[in-house]
């Protein structure tokens, strides 16, 4: 399933500075039922921004006005717990492109590079700086450069490096899943085919 490609990205973004965040609470497990990569988005935190009744909490970030973006800033070990893929497709569906933390679970941080969001990883410290720039002015818009590998914060010096393993970079840079990234070598495989002994 290709996905929108993935080069700069500047936008506010939503501040989450809540450790430990793990899958459960990104989307639970009654909301697992569908295999289509749709509609997750609206149950996103949902035990976290909707109380019993269905009436949203005030106090959940999501539900707060004032923050808004593609970019969701996590606190540290971002994604633990199970290693279902909807909580990607939740976060990817509700609009984030991005998620930066300073320390992410392998499994989700994987699936999220699957499907198109990038998972930034930054030090513990430029999180806390990202943390504080939003918190005191939602405003403040982050640029996430994909093929120079930063990210920044506009309006200041702040700007640090972050890793991505090259296959998942060209990958998204071209808006590619495996399946995309095979067929766009196709020809190379045909060819290489052609030359083997059996």
């Amino acid at each position: 399933m290709a996905y929108d490609k993935f080069n700069v990205l500047r936008s506010t973004a939503v501040p989450l500075p809540i450790e430990n965040i793990d899958t459960d609470q990104l989307i639970p497990a009654r909301f697992l039922k569908a295999t289509e990569r749709v509609g997750f988005g609206d149950n996103l935190f949902r035990d976290w921004r909707y109380n019993p009744d269905n009436t949203p909490k005030k106090d959940f970030v999501l539900n707060n006005p004032i923050y808004s973006g593609k970019i969701l800033v996590g606190g540290k070990n971002f994604g633990s717990g199970s290693s279902r893929e909807h909580a990607a497709w939740a976060v990817y569906d509700y609009g984030f492109r991005c998620v930066v933390s300073s320390f992410f679970a392998d499994i989700f941080k994987n699936n999220c590079l699957n499907i198109g969001v990038l998972p930034v990883q930054v030090s513990a410290e430029f999180a806390d700086k990202v943390f504080t720039a939003v918190l005191a002015n939602p405003n403040t818009e982050l640029e996430v450069d994909l093929d120079a590998q930063t990210i920044s914060i506009l309006g200041t010096d702040e700007k640090e490096s972050f890793d991505i393993s090259p296959y998942k970079k060209h990958n998204m840079l071209n808006g590619f899943d495996d399946i995309d990234y095979l067929q766009s070598i196709k020809t190379e495989i045909e060819d290489f085919a052609t030359k083997l002994p059996f």
